[in-house]
């Protein structure tokens, strides 16, 4: 009998409306056979404010779970012994603080601190790029990533400390060797700078500990040979720039989540020969294979997947790996003629990449350059598919067929408790009464001097933690000490050289413009905590294309905001993107804010929204609503046009 290699670790991402739900969740995956967490944080803990914050509205427990304070953290985990878990953690911004409150549960639970292993993303980079969860400006943000590397080198050896990021490149467009190169020049940015932090004879080891999480998408043959590019880049990088010689720290360390981008809403049931396929790019091949793999839901272009759509996508890892017989083999691609050659110039346009970005002076002074390249990659890609150039099954494709019984009847979709959220804001009132405010006081006094001192924070955020501070506070300091960041939208003000199918568009924005009197004014907005903005910048981006006049501020306004800017620029419509699930409140809020202002124009909604939901927003007054199924930009376009255009006749 050939002796089996031990599988990957078997994760689903998941967490959302409390605490005390998603701990339920991960006992109940962990008796499924799954054999690491993977916690989705919601997202104002993702970006640094409590769960009663203004910006927080709406938002609480709706892409993850809620954690404010060590209370929190406490139930998150009850009855999960930490020493035991492997524990994935994505998030970044709040890093070293979700991390302090880890730490401080495990020792509440009487853990050997020193055998806890996991990985806090603590990508900072992909967040100013693709993701938008940012708080601080670059500078200051690195260095919080590097602190945390450092601390856990002399107390949590085990633990990854930095997990780069390329997972939301490509969801924002990134072609492979974007992906490739982007990605490398983050973990060469932390290097460098960890680097000056640590004892030399531990860099090495700490190199070692430098994770990656990766994307496959369904091009599963050059996504395998990209995963086998990242192999050997990054062996050559920690070789030839730092020097490590012993192989074992040079291994590239990645855990996968397969492409969300390419599920879609119309026949979803074909997302699970995606998923499958795409799991396959990053198993098949020994050499570059998976540390942890963890799979999408087949509905998750539909809304949030139920626990069983979550285990079925865990059955497919465990029967690929305990069925098959792939384990079994060595690399079943070495020496494959085709394989080595699309490697090669997959790392020869990384490279290239690479050096661009090198003579820039780095990945944090090209972070403007990286985020108009992917802006232009994605209107590219979605260009591709509105032609048919690029063929989706289902939706530019073979677009007939019997409808899905799986999609059909009450509960198809997961719908978040309603009730969370005001559960979560009481027990956190609850929280702050009941702890030592002048203990809190002192600890965040303490994090204050550290933070503009330049200590590293782990020690007195742990402290913090244990006081009693909440996730707002910890963030505030930072604030204070740092200031905030808003990142490049990448959606340059000057035309691209895109025609194809606009000519029609353009003559009927001049016709209407000629009859308002002045360009057509679009304004677009992202309400509330959503970073996600790949959909805001290609509507935009095609609106300037198109001949509108386009304002877009980015990602984290508030609703009142939003509205302002559209008032001052005498907006001719008004668009939002909301695809955290928060297109209720978010959109109510909007409304109610026209209202109060008397703005009087079209408003559409883009984002994943059932359509119950999108029938209940058309009824309060929303013109038009979009979701992933809407992939013609040019078709949206000419809506837009005919929006104002009757908007315009019945004002006259």
């Amino acid at each position: 009998m050939t002796q089996k290699d031990s599988p990957w670790l078997f994760r689903t991402y998941a967490g959302h409306s409390t605490a005390k739900a998603s701990n339920a969740l991960y006992r109940t995956n962990l008796a499924k056979g799954q054999t690491g967490l993977s916690v989705a944080f919601d997202l104002p803990t993702q970006t640094g404010y409590d769960s009663d914050h203004a910006l927080a509205r709406g938002e609480v427990g709706k892409v993850g779970v809620p954690i404010c304070h060590l209370g929190d953290m406490r139930m998150l985990f009850d009855q999960i012994p930490l020493e035991q878990m492997n524990t994935s953690m994505t998030i970044n911004a709040t890093a070293p603080w979700l991390l302090a409150l880890y730490v401080a549960v495990a020792e509440e639970q009487g853990a050997d601190i020193s055998k806890l292993q996991g990985t806090v993303q603590n990508d900072l980079m992909k967040e100013y790029l693709s993701r938008g969860t940012y708080i601080c400006p670059p500078r200051p943000s690195l260095r919080m990533i590097t602190d945390v590397a450092a601390y856990t080198r002399v107390h949590l050896p085990k633990w990854n400390p930095m997990n780069v990021c390329s997972y939301h490149l490509q969801e924002a467009g990134a072609t492979p060797e974007q992906e490739l190169a982007f990605a490398l020049a983050t973990g060469i940015a932390v290097l460098d700078d960890l680097r000056t932090k640590v004892p030399a004879e531990h860099f090495p080891a700490m190199v070692g500990r430098i994770s990656f999480f990766v994307n496959a998408g369904i091009r599963f043959v050059t996504e395998m040979c990209k995963m086998r590019a990242f192999v050997d880049l990054w062996d050559e990088i920690c070789r030839d720039r730092y020097g490590i010689e012993e192989e074992k720290y040079r291994r590239f360390r990645y855990g996968v989540q397969v492409n969300s981008l390419g599920l879609t809403e119309q026949q979803p049931e074909n997302n699970v020969y995606r998923i499958l396929i795409e799991m396959l790019a990053v198993t098949l091949s020994k050499k570059a294979r998976a540390r942890a793999v963890q799979l999408p839901a087949w509905n998750e272009a539909l809304g949030l997947p139920r626990p069983w759509d979550q285990q079925w996508s865990l059955r497919m890892q465990q029967i690929l790996a305990y069925e098959s017989d792939l384990l079994e083999y060595e690399d079943l691609f070495d020496g494959n003629p085709a394989i080595e050659r699309r490697v090669e110039a997959l790392k020869e346009g990384a490279r290239e990449e690479l050096a661009h970005i090198e003579a820039m002076g780095g990945a944090i002074e090209a972070i403007d350059y990286m985020k108009a390249r992917l802006v232009e990659s994605n209107a590219e890609r979605i260009a591709r598919v509105e032609t048919g150039e690029t063929v989706v099954v289902g939706v530019n494709r073979w677009t007939s067929g019997a409808p899905s019984p799986l999609t059909t009847g009450d509960g198809a979709i997961m719908v978040a408790d309603p009730e969370a959220e005001r559960d979560q804001i009481a027990r956190l009132e609850a929280w702050r009464t009941g702890r030592d405010g002048a203990a809190v006081a002192a600890a965040l006094a303490e994090l204050r001097r550290a933070a503009t001192s330049g200590e590293n924070v782990m020690p007195a955020s742990i402290a913090a933690a244990k006081a009693g501070a909440t996730t707002g506070e910890w963030a505030a300091e930072l604030r204070r000490a740092f200031g905030e960041f808003r990142g490049p939208t990448g959606v340059a003000r000057a035309p691209s050289n895109r025609t194809d199918g606009l000519d029609p568009i353009r003559e009927a924005v001049q016709a209407v413009s000629a009859r308002l009197g002045r360009p057509l004014k679009f304004v677009v907005g992202k309400p509330g905590l959503d970073g996600h903005s790949n959909g805001a910048e290609q509507i935009a981006a095609r609106a300037r294309d198109c001949g509108m006049d386009i304002t877009y501020d980015g990602i984290r306004l508030t609703p009142a905001e939003i509205v302002a800017k559209a008032a001052d620029e005498r907006a001719h419509v008004l668009g939002l993107s909301i695809l955290s699930g928060s297109h209720m409140p978010l959109v109510t809020e909007v409304l109610a804010e026209m209202r109060r202002a008397g703005l009087d124009v079209p408003l559409i909604v883009g984002g994943i929204i059932p359509e119950e939901d999108a029938a209940e927003l058309r009824a309060s007054g929303v013109a038009a609503v979009y979701t992933p199924k809407d992939f013609e930009l040019n078709r949206i376009m000419m809506d837009i046009v005919g929006l104002v255009d009757r908007t315009a006749l019945a004002a006259e």
